[in-house]
């Protein structure tokens, strides 16, 4: 995610400068400034272009579905990647038109258009019945204060009817391609989530081109002038430019958006990054080009808008802050359905197994239930006792099996857990069900079979359950220090 933001920040600087200086004036291509309308055609054009070379380079076009025609297979896309094209082609049109309206700089539409999309992050994961924390809730707040700033000073900026209705074209996209995305893609499938990149990636711009040419035929004249009169013109060069830069842009914002993860998780990054690219080619074309640059309710807008985005970020920042450092301990958390039996039994036999090795300093074990104990309850004496028998009565520093207490799996332990180790099948369907972006790092103890519940059977039922979690935590437990790291990528799911 780091390198995907880094790589949109940098990206979103020429693009922004080259829409804005072309449709001020500014730019040795064109004595005038150049309208909206007019650049739009051969922006998309240039953006064809460069979405062909690469998706042929890359040879990504391969992961799109293939349909019979006329005794071949030829590539195509299906219903729903093509619909989310639509509304990514309002996007892509909207973003591009935001930038040439006069009266508003980049950073006042970037507060507009990245404010809205803060806010409708949240509402659309609660209504995909992804899991929404405090912190998105706050971050709508500071988007709707940042907003409402940038907004309050009105000698700061000229918002036009064509300006607003246009902002509302791109949070509609937007609105459309999330609940798509959300819905046939963004699970964390690789060939689901290629496939989706490559057929919305080669239907967004072809909208495009087909919405501006029915705009011309319909008599706009600035549409016909772009495809006509101004394709012969310098400044086009300059307006395919813009297109180019924004396949770039579009690459790696598609793919942060693509995460499996919440989009209350990667929309503060992309936010965050384009809000700083925007503050940058502002002052950049102030200081180039003489341009003015942002009002000092915008920048304090801006302030706002910076800590929405960081409110949103807040899980992702702790989880970097509690396992930051080479020397991190690698966190492991034992599942089942209770946590009074099995999973204590793993976490304390893994303490007991690390310090053996020499490798506790390296580790941070813990256990929990997917079932909610009321009141919390110990560990049970089955347990406890299957424990004694292999030597494990108290556990060097970790404290005695009878202070334990159970607890139940929650999303934030999920998040901070470096991998999680389930007893059964079921178990790990119900963590996944619960934080899906924990799916690559949560595994069964035992890869090839279930250990079963011992509870209500005999003391021997107990001891053999014991001596299978042993067995396993002995065999993960090499595999995690074979692994790059105390902790890298975990070994194959189970």
């Amino acid at each position: 995610m780091g390198w995907l933001t880094f790589g949109y920040f940098v990206s979103y600087i020429p693009y922004a400068m080259l829409v804005k200086a072309l449709a001020s004036g500014v730019t040795p291509l064109s004595p005038r400034p150049i309208s909206g309308y007019e650049m739009l055609p051969a922006s998309v054009l240039g953006q064809i272009a460069a979405m062909m070379a690469f998706l042929g380079v890359s040879g990504r076009w391969r992961h799109m579905r293939r349909s019979g025609i006329g005794g071949r297979r030829i590539p195509t896309a299906g219903r729903e990647t093509v619909t989310a094209g639509f509304f990514t082609s309002l996007i892509i049109g909207a973003t591009t038109m935001n930038y040439t309206f006069v009266g508003v700089s980049i950073l006042f539409m970037l507060l507009m258009m990245r404010g809205g999309v803060l806010i409708l992050s949240p509402l659309i994961d609660r209504a995909g019945n992804r899991p929404v924390m405090k912190h998105s809730w706050l971050a709508l707040f500071l988007s709707v204060v940042a907003v409402s700033v940038a907004l309050g000073d009105v000698n700061s900026y000229h918002l036009t009817p064509a300006a607003v209705l246009s902002v509302l074209v791109y949070l509609v996209g937007y609105l459309g391609r999330f609940k798509i995305m959300g819905r046939v893609a963004k699970n964390g499938i690789v060939v689901t989530d290629r496939r989706f990149f490559v057929e919305e990636h080669v239907a967004a711009p072809v909208w495009l081109a087909l919405l501006l040419g029915a705009g011309a035929l319909a008599g706009q004249p600035q549409l016909g002038a772009g495809f006509t009169t101004f394709l012969g013109t310098p400044a086009a060069l300059g307006a395919a430019g813009i297109g180019v830069a924004y396949e770039v842009l579009f690459v790696f914002a598609s793919l942060i958006y693509l995460d499996r993860r919440e989009y209350t998780w990667g929309v503060p990054a992309w936010a965050f990054a384009s809000l700083m690219s925007g503050l940058v080619a502002s002052y950049a074309l102030a200081w180039l080009a003489g341009l003015p640059p942002p009002g000092n309710s915008q920048l304090i807008a801006l302030v706002f808008g910076v800590g929405a985005a960081a409110a949103l970020s807040c899980p992702s920042a702790v989880l970097w802050w509690r396992t930051r450092g080479t020397g991190a301990a690698c966190r492991v958390l034992f599942v089942c359905g209770g946590n009074t039996c099995r999973s204590p039994m793993a976490e304390v036999i893994a303490w007991a197994e690390a310090a053996e090795a020499g490798v506790a300093h390296a580790f941070r074990f813990s256990s929990a239930g997917l079932a909610t104990p009321m009141p919390a309850r110990a560990m049970a004496p089955g347990a406890r006792s299957a424990l004694a028998e292999l030597g494990l009565r108290r556990v060097p520093g970790r404290g005695n099996p009878r202070r334990h207490r159970a607890r139940s799996v929650t999303l934030e332990l999920c998040r901070v857990s470096s991998v999680i180790y389930c007893m059964t099948r079921a178990h790990r369907d119900r963590v996944i069900a619960m934080a899906p972006e924990a799916e690559a790092r949560t595994l069964r103890l035992d890869a090839n079979h279930d250990i079963p519940d011992p509870e209500g059977q005999s003391p021997e039922a107990y001891r053999r359950c014991a001596e299978h979690i042993q067995r396993s935590v002995r065999g993960r437990l090499c595999e995690l220090a074979e692994s790059s790291g105390a902790c890298g990528t975990p070994p194959g799911r189970g």
